[in-house]
């Protein structure tokens, strides 16, 4: 009896205790316990989720990526157009610039040609005067006449 009286008093204890752990020690660890489970289940979650987004991102980063490309490609030419224009624009304004100032030049030069003949016209009807008086002033020879407007004509 002494066997089964200590069994007995163990299996109590044993009892007792099994049920305060139940009572006071087994909750807070089933309580951890699930939370930690919950946090797992979440990471994993936001993992998945994390993941998704970042396939998502980098479709958008790509998509990104080719727009830029295609407006820069756009910038590019409309510059080049651009360049294209101004050099027209500049090769058509140095032709009329040129036009203007060939124009202008021989514009110059018909004024300085007929200033020149009106300067011929008055030096020449000078010596025709001057020709003239000298042949009055000679006799009416029309050798000595001829000579004279025949030196007269070397000397211009």
């Amino acid at each position: 009896m002494n066997l089964n009286a200590t069994m007995l008093g163990q299996a109590i204890s044993f009892v007792i205790f099994v049920w305060l752990c139940m009572k006071y020690v087994w909750p807070p660890l089933t309580a951890l316990i699930e939370q930690r489970q919950r946090d797992i289940a979440d990471g994993l979650i936001h993992t998945e989720n994390a993941a998704k987004e970042l396939d998502i991102a980098k479709a958008n980063g790509a998509k990104v990526l080719e727009d830029a490309k295609k407006s820069a490609s756009e910038l590019v030419e409309q510059g080049n157009k651009r360049r294209a224009q101004i050099i027209e624009d500049a090769q058509a304004e140095g032709v009329k610039e040129k036009a203007r100032l060939v124009a202008q030049g021989q514009a110059e030069l018909e004024s300085e040609r007929n200033r020149i003949r009106q300067e011929l016209r008055a030096e020449m009807s000078d010596m025709v005067i001057a020709t003239a008086e000298k042949l009055i002033n000679r006799n009416l020879d029309t050798d000595a006449n001829r000579d004279l407007v025949n030196k007269l004509i070397t000397d211009m």
